[in-house]
């Protein structure tokens, strides 16, 4: 990934052609491109390959002087760091306060339990293979569903960050009323790292050396970072704690305070490796923390896959204007909402799927809702053999409740028992209900 190219300063530019500068505000087509590249936020990187009517530094000197305008400082340690929210952010916010804080009438209000916690299982290993994946998990998507769903023993380094991933996130949901400390940011360090790291003595431990940076994996001369020194990271990471439990001192919406942890954890990177999967895990567990329960149906991660590049760029952008923290917040934000979208999307194939269970508990009386459920994966599946384990951890019920459920079905007839290499199996005998 190229590094983007860091904007002359503001003052150099102004020492030279203040008057120039200023005297552009007096015309319409120069007030427009600052309005139209002020809300698309652009970087100096950016900027200066666009066909403007005038030097693209006079352009840059503007926006930045509008930005400084409506920013809003934050400090940290020794560091100064600033951003905007933008109408597009605050409009974003709102839709979140509205949907995943408790407010939105969705499918998940009129499902049922089972399927709730069928769906968090879902999601939960959705966010778990994603986050790995962005940090070089090589396995694919398919895969390591199956694998969590089967309880399977990790084979190798990928399957091994998932499986970690995804039991890391479930003790995060546990941890809801807790505060973050050092202890509980090292404990879920370990967890998350688990088996994975060249040196075991790296787990839930801080680094003791300044050779850890970020950079090209391709290349080893670029270097993306350079984080603070070792000897620091202690009382950062106190500092870091005492931002993310105090809100009385000056309010910052959860969801943005979340992003900036977020990126804090990553700049501070405290640890040799896993400081990525640590920092994605920390802002789910803040906006957890905050009321913002419908988080643990979305997948943020697996957008940030998506656009993983953009993901890094938003990084480098802060870091090399001033570190203005806008770019990171507007890029996750934009994550943010793409997942809340899926997810919506996703409720409403899987109210269809209710609906189509409903038609047939309707049709065979003896069975309940979580039991129709279970006969339709079998009749869309009817190839394929499910075991007890896979039950449980689909639809997040006890390994009796499981292996009773399968059990009622194959006593009814529409599936069957069979045992393949010392292991029960159950498949669908194409016994279609009428």
């Amino acid at each position: 990934m190229k590094i983007p190219k860091k904007p002359k300063k503001v003052t150099d530019i102004l020492k030279q052609d203040r008057d120039k500068i200023f005297k552009l505000l007096e015309r319409p087509a120069i007030r427009e491109i600052i309005s139209k590249y002020n809300k698309e936020y652009i970087h100096w990187d950016k900027l200066r390959y666009k066909g403007l009517l005038v030097k693209p530094e006079y352009i840059w000197v503007l926006l930045k002087l509008f930005r400084g305008n409506q920013s809003k400082a934050l400090k940290f340690d020794g560091w100064s760091f600033h951003y905007v929210l933008l109408d597009e952010s605050q409009r974003k916010l709102h839709l979140f306060d509205k949907g995943a804080a408790g407010n939105l009438e969705t499918g998940l209000e009129s499902a049922n339990t089972s399927g709730k916690d069928r769906y968090i299982i879902s999601s939960l290993m959705e966010e778990a293979i994603a986050s790995s994946q962005i940090e070089g998990a090589a396995t694919t998507r398919k895969v390591a569903k199956q694998m969590l769903r089967l309880n399977k023993k990790p084979k190798n380094y990928s399957e091994q960050m998932i499986v970690n991933g995804f039991m890391t996130i479930r003790k995060i949901i546990r941890m809801k009323d807790k505060s973050i400390t050092p202890e509980i940011i090292l404990e879920l360090h370990k967890e998350i790292t688990q088996n994975t790291l060249k040196n075991k003595n790296d787990e839930g431990n801080f680094r003791d050396n300044n050779e850890t940076v970020v950079g090209d994996p391709l290349e080893a001369d670029k270097i993306y970072h350079i984080p603070p020194c070792y000897k620091n990271i202690p009382d950062l990471i106190k500092e870091f704690c005492e931002f993310a439990s105090n809100d009385d001192k000056e309010f910052i919406h959860p969801i943005i305070k979340g992003i900036i942890l977020h990126f804090m954890l990553a700049y501070i990177h405290p640890f040799n490796d896993g400081n990525g999967r640590t920092a994605r895990a920390i802002f789910y567990w803040y906006v957890l923390t905050r009321g913002y329960w419908l988080f643990e149906y979305m997948s943020i991660s697996r957008i940030l896959l998506r656009s993983k590049k953009e993901y890094g760029l938003s990084y480098l952008y802060t870091e090399t204007d001033d570190n203005d923290l806008t770019y990171f917040i507007n890029y996750n934000l934009s994550a943010i909402e793409e997942a809340l979208q899926d997810m919506q999307a996703y409720i409403a194939r899987k109210q269809e799927e209710q609906d189509d269970a409903m038609g047939l508990l309707k049709k065979i009386k003896k069975i309940n809702l979580r039991q129709a459920e279970i006969l339709k994966e079998f009749i869309k599946k009817p190839e394929k053999g499910f075991v007890i384990t896979e039950i449980v951890n689909t639809y997040n019920v006890a390994y009796d409740t499981a292996r009773n459920d399968l059990l009622y079905l194959a006593k009814l007839g529409y599936i069957e028992q069979i045992k393949v290499q010392k292991k029960f199996i159950f498949r669908y005998v194409n016994k279609i209900p009428i």
